[in-house]
């Protein structure tokens, strides 16, 4: 189970680091709020929504959406889990 929230915090860390790319590769503005893509930033990538409010920087970017990723996939493998043995 370890290695399987260490997954789902890997994805975290690759989601938050392909929207900081993908905000480097397009032209100024990039991902401000008249985009309609920012909309899936936000979903994906939670910490996005105190970013628009306070500076972050992106080591912090990759660790808070890591830890929510490893809480989410705690929580899914957990019930995973619980149902597996139900069934």
């Amino acid at each position: 189970m370890k290695y399987r929230i260490s997954m789902w915090a890997g994805v975290g860390v690759f989601v938050a680091g392909f929207w900081a790319l993908y905000a480097l590769a397009t032209k100024p503005p990039a991902l401000t709020f008249a985009d309609p893509i920012m909309t899936l930033v936000r979903i994906t990538c939670p910490v996005a929504l105190l970013g628009a409010h306070y500076p972050i920087r992106l080591s912090w970017v990759l660790l808070a959406n890591a830890a929510t990723y490893a809480l989410a996939g705690l929580v899914v493998e957990t019930l995973r889990r619980r149902f597996n043995r139900a069934s």
